[in-house]
């Protein structure tokens, strides 16, 4: 595996690899430093629970109605 961290002052970015990668498939992959994965090579997104909005001014919960079968 080579990794390298680069500071990119153009448009286009040329690297260096080992011999050994000559005619072998490769996959390169461009992120931000900010934008690091894990050492699996996932980003996992933060969960947030901010989607669902409810407005409960007047409701009461009645507990007897809840727990009928």
């Amino acid at each position: 595996m080579v990794r390298k961290i680069l500071k990119v002052d153009s448009d286009t970015v040329s690297i260096d690899v080992p011999k050994n990668y000559k005619e072998k498939m490769l996959k390169i992959i461009a992120f931000t430093k900010d934008e690091e994965l894990d050492e699996d090579g996932f980003q996992h997104k933060v969960a947030t629970f901010d989607a669902l909005s409810l407005d409960t001014k007047g409701f009461k919960f009645n507990r007897d109605e809840a727990n009928e079968r």
